[in-house]
């Protein structure tokens, strides 16, 4: 989906309505960049950790994929994670001591792989959906309302908030 010819614009996409196409196209931007920002890292590099309060890269793009595949569910599917999922997506939606643990020891295609088939996912949720769902208001944080548009603006919010640490701790690799 990250088509390159047309990366810099937010505009219509084949197969999707005006609004989830303006949508993917801001999704599709953010994690252009986020790529950019892990080229050629290795598993050290990705398992790093600049202190005992920090999360490593590797953690980190493993959370953008689980913040996506938890607003998935949230969202398309309409429950909560359940057991086997929390299992898998837990340590990188919580991150902290137990994403330290278990969040390393996987190479850059390992995230990649999760990354793309997460939004590969999401991708075909939002070719069914118009752009009334988008307006869709559930309870949400804080006792507020939200729609599907603000909850994933959150999703690449999240990402690009991240993308963010994720130089940050690129720099002091000194990569």
């Amino acid at each position: 989906m990250l088509n390159m010819e047309n990366i810099l614009l937010i505009t219509d996409i084949p197969g999707y309505t005006p609004q989830i196409s303006r949508l993917v196209s801001m999704m599709n931007y953010a994690r252009f960049t986020t790529l950019d920002a892990v080229k050629n890292l290795t598993q050290d590099q990705l398992d790093f950790l600049l202190d005992s309060q920090s999360n490593s890269i590797g953690a980190l793009l493993f959370h953008i994929a689980a913040v996506e595949y938890a607003y998935q569910v949230l969202t398309f599917e309409k429950r909560k994670l359940n057991d086997e999922e929390i299992s898998i997506w837990r340590p990188a939606l919580d991150l902290g001591k137990e994403g330290q643990e278990r969040i390393k020891g996987n190479d850059l295609e390992y995230y990649l792989k999760k990354l793309d088939e997460v939004r590969n996912r999401t991708l075909e949720y939002f070719k069914s959906v118009n752009d009334d769902w988008l307006n869709v208001e559930e309870d949400f944080w804080w006792n507020n309302q939200a729609n599907h548009y603000f909850m994933w603006f959150h999703v690449f919010e999240d990402e690009i908030n991240h993308r963010g640490q994720i130089r940050m701790i690129r720099k002091r690799l000194n990569v």
